[in-house]
């Protein structure tokens, strides 16, 4: 790896003699990991899943260094949402957030959803993920991590900051903006951000970090956190960005990191990860506003009643055990399981509130993939369960029929995590796994 010699320049007064360590950790591999989902199993569930071993990282306790040699994303315990493959140390940025279920929470630069699925598995299903991102197509993997993850108390927007942050003003009780930057932090894992670095890329990203978190400011209600992480190791991208926030912003202050991962940043309470320390780059800062900013938010009042509520209600009961959620709404042709405490959303780019229960087909509906990912095995009213070497499971999530002792519509589960569903006639699991999703043969 051949580095720029204006970033080397930079990494020694970081550094200093310790840059020698640096560049030997950089011609190393890259650590791997996995984050649990405690959303949908236990840590022993998942370690009976996976076929290599996981050992504990410094960055969160759902979070683990993993054996390198497997295709994570071919796995069946990730198709059944029991782990997010993510870098260890970028765990690091929500376990500064520190969020507690109940909590309203925005993640304003959220795709693929790394710390959007980690902030739901904090939230535990109580209170409201809010997760924003501004490329539509990034959008849409985020939402298909959120769906794969069983996220039930979420939204997905895809909408320019200020405007979001604006509508939303002082709603959330924690924000995190984990900003775009130049990437020094990947250097090793991402030869494309090595090839865009310049000095003047770097200047770029720092005025731009500098208007997200002024825009994500207006969204931190009173006492509130607002958390700024980036995967570079400039200081024009880290300690200045922040610098630059407290003296615009003075009615937010300081609010010291917890000193249990990385290193002490330069010249203030925020903490830097160096690959010297378990994994890639990052910074992570933390922010508490002290001063009023009152929230002008109207509750949603768009549910669903009358027939198309009874008909919804009736496809749950016979899908699953236990009262159907409320609120229920409906977004062109799907019918949603709306989270609760939903703010107005009129006006607002939302691709997705709360979880698709299904679709619209004429006068009946068709179940959708989102409920029975967000749903446990021992919910639902028909299941098979497999071990993740099963022939026939693996056969399910290529998109093929399997056999089945049930009649109507099933779940198919992995170790007693459900990763999709089919509907069964005649002996015969007709499979409704999406095509975007199954394993190539």
């Amino acid at each position: 790896m051949v580095l720029p010699e204006k970033f080397l320049e930079e990494l020694e007064a970081l550094l200093g003699e310790e840059q020698k360590a640096f560049l030997l950790e950089m011609e190393k591999e890259p650590r791997r990991g996995v984050r649990l989902n405690p959303l949908k199993c236990t840590e022993e569930t998942l370690r009976r899943s996976l076929p290599f071993a996981l050992a504990p990282s410094p960055f969160s306790p759902l979070s683990f260094y993993a054996e390198k040699g497997e295709r994570f994303g071919a796995l069946p315990a990730h198709h059944a949402g029991m782990f997010y493959s993510q870098e260890p140390s970028a765990a690091s940025a929500v376990t500064a957030l520190s969020p507690k279920p109940g909590e309203r929470v925005l993640d304003l630069c959220a795709a693929p959803g790394g710390k959007s699925t980690q902030i739901a598995a904090l939230l535990a299903g109580e209170g409201l993920l809010w997760s924003n991102e501004v490329v539509r197509g990034r959008a849409d993997a985020l939402l298909s991590n959120l769906e794969r993850l069983g996220v039930r108390n979420s939204v997905v927007s895809c909408c320019q900051p200020q405007r979001l942050c604006e509508a939303l003003q002082g709603w959330f009780h924690r924000v995190l903006v984990d900003a775009p930057c130049s990437g020094e932090g990947m250097f090793r894992r991402d030869p494309g951000a090595l090839a865009a670095w310049s000095p003047e890329h770097v200047r770029a990203c720092a005025q731009r970090q500098g208007l997200i978190l002024d825009s994500a400011a207006l969204a931190v209600k009173e006492g509130g956190v607002l958390v700024y992480s980036t995967c570079t190791f400039s200081r024009a991208e880290n300690e200045e960005v922040c610098a630059g926030f407290l003296k615009a912003h003075p009615e937010f202050m300081w609010d010291p990191v917890p000193a249990f991962f990385g290193r002490p940043a330069l010249d203030c309470p925020a903490r830097r990860i160096f690959p010297m320390d378990g994994g890639e780059g990052h910074f992570v800062a933390r922010f508490r506003r002290t001063g009023e900013n009152p929230a002008k938010t109207a509750p949603f009042t768009q549910t669903l009643e009358g027939g198309e509520r009874r008909l919804a209600e009736g496809l749950y009961g016979e899908l699953f055990t236990g009262t159907c959620p409320s609120p229920l709404g409906t977004a062109g042709d799907r019918v949603l399981l709306l989270p609760q405490g939903l703010p107005a959303l009129s006006g607002l780019p939302v691709l997705r509130a709360g979880v698709e229960l299904a679709r619209i087909k004429g006068r009946r509906l068709e179940p959708a993939h989102g409920v029975f990912a967000s749903r446990k095995m021992e919910e639902c009213r028909q299941a098979m369960d497999f071990s993740p070497a099963d022939t026939a499971l693996l056969a399910f999530l290529r998109g093929e029929e399997t056999a089945c002792p049930h009649k109507g519509y099933t779940a198919l589960c992995v170790n007693g995590v459900v990763a999709g569903f089919g509907k069964a006639s005649g002996g015969t699991l007709k499979n409704h796994y999406p095509k975007g999703l199954r394993l190539r043969s």
